[in-house]
Parts: structure tokens; C-alpha cells; sequence
């Protein structure tokens, strides 16, 4: 795969707490992209927003990160960055990007040989491209009015690139028909079928757990010991917030 270009995808949400079906995402979409035979997907990011989306329901940002780490541990390309994480503020996505984006260049292989007379430099490191990977669920906020600023849908699909995998009851074509933004920038948005379909959310976990239900099998069993010895999503649980998201469509 060697003249394939290199990508690294990255996942931005509340992993409130990480899934078995939000690490799936990844594996489902690396595996689409290898098979185009246009792509190589060399690592992925998993992103877990700060305390101050100000989520209802939102664990601490060091237990989310704790939970992607602990879940992480049987992944060989996956890894949880914890800087959106610590931001004093709530980020938006499209500066998430920048940032990754940004950290990609700032690690890649220096050019040897530079400045030394007749030595011959070899061809630069390509630089890989960074995509944001989704679910059907944030495709469909970007209809949202006023969810999304329209420069950084433009910026995210167009400069960057979005990997959506599909969801059952999602119309990912249709959503990108009725939007002038996504259509203008379909060549750079990539759809991908789940063929495993499963509708278990971050929700629905933490309302199982409220009422003291068997999790077993939805999250790594790491994760789950994590969420009993910290007493997390349980019934009174003081962690718990009231309000309502800032913006932007994130990940349960």
C-alpha cells in the first residue's frame, strides 16, 4: 500500500461512556478505505470533548478519557488525545481538526540531507490526510439550523474530509442532497455501511446503568469496571449535570 495515501482518522464526541459500537466506527471505516485501493489508514484519534459542553449527564472529562484509554488497550492504531479534553473552553470541531491537523505536520520525518552540499535528500514523508469520522447521526446536524456555522461545515468536508458510516433510518445520500455545502463537497465525503446494525447508544447504556441493568458485552469489560469503581451513571451519582449542550452535534 505503499502509494496509497496516507489518512489518520479522527472521532470527536462525548464517549459518555465509549462503546463497543464507537470503536466498530473505526474498524468498519479503515476497512472501506483500504478497500477503494486509494487509501492507507495509519492511525486514528479518538477525541473527548472538555466538561464545558456542559452535556447533561456528562461524566468528568478525566473519567471519559480514563474509560477511551481502558477500552483502547486491545487496539493496535487507536489512540485518545486528551487536549480538546482539557480546553478551558468548549471547542469546536472544525479547530479539533486544525489542531490534529497541525500536530501531523509538526511529527512528520524532516528531510535529511539538507544543507549539505552534494547529499541527496530523499522524497518528503506524504503528508497524510486527517478526516473526520462520524456516524449518520452528526451528518444529519448539519441540517440542524444554526447547529453548525456554515465556513466550518465547508472547512470540515472540504479541507479536511468526512468518513460517515451509516446507521439504519439514516438516509446519508439524502442528507447530502439537501445541503448546497455537502453537495458542492460530496467528492470528499466518504459513506460507509455498517453491515453489523445495531442501534445501542451511549443513552441507553447510561439508563441501563441508572437502573442498575447488565452492560455486559456493549462496553469493553475494562470500562466497565472502570464505571463500578468510580460509581459512575448509577442513581444519584453526583457528577451529573442540567445543561444543555452548546453546539454542534457530538457523539451520546
Amino acid at each position: 500500500m505503499k502509494s496509497r495515501i496516507p489518512v489518520v482518522l479522527l472521532a470527536c464526541g462525548s464517549f459518555n461512556p465509549i462503546t463497543n459500537m464507537h470503536l466498530r466506527l473505526f474498524e468498519v471505516a479503515r476497512d472501506h478505505l483500504h478497500q477503494t485501493g486509494t487509501y492507507q489508514v495509519i492511525g486514528g484519534i479518538i477525541s473527548p470533548v472538555s466538561d464545558n459542553y456542559k452535556k447533561k449527564d456528562l461524566a468528568a472529562a478525566h473519567h471519559r478519557v480514563a474509560m477511551v484509554r481502558l477500552a483502547l488497550q486491545t487496539s493496535d492504531w487507536i489512540r485518545v488525545d486528551p487536549w480538546e479534553s482539557e480546553q478551558a473552553q468548549w471547542t469546536e470541531t472544525v479547530k479539533v481538526l486544525r489542531h490534529h491537523h497541525s500536530e501531523l505536520l509538526r511529527y512528520l520525518p524532516q528531510e535529511e540531507g539538507r544543507g549539505q552540499g552534494r547529499a541527496v535528500s530523499p522524497a518528503p514523508a506524504a503528508v497524510p490526510e486527517l478526516k473526520l469520522l462520524c456516524g449518520a447521526d452528526i451528518l444529519k446536524t448539519f441540517q440542524t439550523p444554526n447547529l453548525w456555522k456554515d465556513e466550518h461545515i465547508q472547512e470540515i468536508v472540504e479541507k479536511f474530509g468526512l468518513v460517515c458510516v451509516g446507521r439504519a433510518g439514516h438516509d446519508l445520500k439524502g442528507y447530502i442532497s439537501d445541503s448546497p455545502i455537502l453537495q458542492r463537497c460530496q467528492h470528499n465525503i466518504l459513506l460507509v455501511r455498517e453491515p453489523v446494525q445495531n442501534d445501542i447508544s451511549a443513552t441507553y447504556i447510561r439508563r441501563a446503568l441508572g437502573h442498575g441493568q447488565s452492560v455486559k458485552y456493549l462496553l469493553p469489560d475494562a470500562v466497565i469496571a472502570y464505571i463500578k469503581d468510580h460509581n459512575l451513571y448509577s442513581t444519584g451519582s453526583s457528577w451529573k449535570g442540567s445543561s444543555a449542550p452548546n453546539s454542534e452535534g457530538e457523539t451520546s
